[in-house]
């Protein structure tokens, strides 16, 4: 008879206690701690029933070329892979809900013409993939379905089917296997399943994409847990009010994990962006107050954006500072610095902040921007035409030194903007204010 015994499982990190914890010792999150029933069956094997010796080998007479690699037929997706999937490799594809996952692997699978994919709905019917690839002008004519939850007749399909070049599993919450304890969805569940379904890609040689839903704090079982059974973790990223989608790994066995790739949602699906940078600039207004152009590092690709700045006069008591796609905590400290080092008057003005495209930038490296479009609304004198600046700003008002200033000035320049405004050419705030507003 088999022996089950509770473990508690973090759902941030993954972490397992034998007991209930308020803060997870790994992660220190509190209230992240989930049951899990886990079942001794096994445990306890006889001599018989163990797998047969492995000799060991010399790892001098293991081959050491590149694996062969598959093109999924966007190169946005493959620069994020590495360069294509590897056969047998396990790709879980991790976003919120709505945000284009599926949408992205249709595509895939529309340019994968010369082999088969097989597609596992555990979410939709056979008619509504139908209806999705029919927007996208995509024929399906090498595209298998089956609408199955059974982790274990998932990996039999998988093993009988022949000529298949790529297994979608969308998604892997909907999951179940009778050997398992637990709701699909479960931690148990989810980790055990995704165990089952990778044995399978291995055994066959086959690339395999495993969808999971995340919340906005990405700590819906799924993502955390299998950080140790996929060999890649990719996050699809983005605001449902833009267009804009970011495509970020935080683990590859197969490649850098520093690469992004740049996609535009449209009515027939979702189109990769070859030149993000120029994309993100078209709509930018010339000779329009309050506006300043940076260079922000994604992984190793550098990317021009538009922050943009309003300053109106309060009509409160207290002066309002809101950003949107900037921390609001590091806008508040700029204020301060430019009060203090820069002479402006912004007590009595409410500051608005916004990156536009609706992308998040974290990177000190748009402080400079940031106080030069608010110094820009605030004088109400547009930045000079073909200006660029980034840079981190001190406390004391100077001007900090970034990573990658000489890539980020390469890529400035390439696209036409002549005059880079960072520590490489300015002191201070207060001189980059000076050199950058029109008179």
């Amino acid at each position: 008879m088999s022996k089950f015994k509770t473990v508690y499982t973090c759902k941030n990190c993954g972490y397992t206690s034998h007991q209930w914890v308020g803060q997870c010792p790994e992660c220190n999150e509190w209230n992240s701690f989930v049951e899990d029933v886990i079942s001794s069956k096994g445990s306890n094997m006889s001599s018989s029933t163990r797998s047969n010796y492995e000799k060991p080998v010399k790892l001098s007479s293991v081959s050491s070329e590149p694996p062969k690699r598959i093109s999924s037929g966007i190169g946005e997706f493959d620069r994020v892979l590495g360069g294509g999937f590897v056969p047998g490799q396990v790709v879980l594809l991790a976003g919120e809900p709505g945000i284009g996952k599926s949408t992205i692997l249709t595509e895939i699978a529309k340019n994968l013409k010369n082999t088969d994919v097989l597609y596992v709905c555990g979410e939709e019917s056979a008619e509504q993939i139908k209806l999705r690839t029919t927007r996208m002008g995509y024929n399906a004519d090498n595209l298998l379905v089956i609408s199955e939850s059974s982790a274990e007749a998932i990996s039999d399909s998988i093993e009988k089917t022949e000529n298949i070049g790529l297994v979608i599993v969308d998604s892997i919450q909907t999951l179940f296997s009778e050997e398992l304890l637990g709701s699909p969805g479960s931690l148990v569940q989810v980790r055990g399943c995704s165990q089952i379904l990778t044995n399978s890609a291995k055994k066959a040689g086959i690339p395999m994409v495993l969808v999971g839903h995340v919340t906005k704090e990405g700590v819906v079982a799924g993502p955390k847990v299998l950080e140790h059974i996929v060999d890649t973790i990719l996050y699809l990223e983005g605001d449902s009010q833009h267009l804009f989608r970011i495509l970020r790994t935080s683990k590859n066995r197969f490649g850098a994990v520093s690469e992004v790739g740049i996609f535009e949602m449209e009515e027939s699906g979702i189109k990769e962006v070859k030149n993000p940078s120029e994309l993100f600039l078209k709509q930018r207004l010339p000779n329009a107050s309050g506006s300043c152009v940076t260079v922000v590092m994604e992984g190793y690709r550098p990317l021009l954006f538009e922050i943009q700045a309003l300053t109106v006069p309060t009509n409160f008591g207290y002066p309002r500072r809101t950003s949107s796609g900037f921390s609001n905590t590091r806008l508040q400290v700029l204020i301060a610095i430019l009060e203090k080092r820069a002479g402006l008057n912004l007590s009595n003005h409410d500051v608005y902040v916004n990156v536009a495209g609706g992308f998040k930038v974290s990177e000190y490296a748009v402080d400079l921007a940031v106080c030069l479009a608010i110094a820009s609304s605030l004088k109400d004198k547009p930045i000079k035409d073909g200006v660029v600046a980034f840079g981190e700003c001190g406390l004391n008002g100077e001007i900090r030194k970034v990573s990658h200033q000489e890539k980020r000035s390469g890529e400035a320049k390439k696209l036409g903007y002549g005059e880079v405004v960072s520590s490489d050419n300015t002191k201070n705030i207060f001189e980059a204010i000076k050199k950058s507003l029109a008179e």
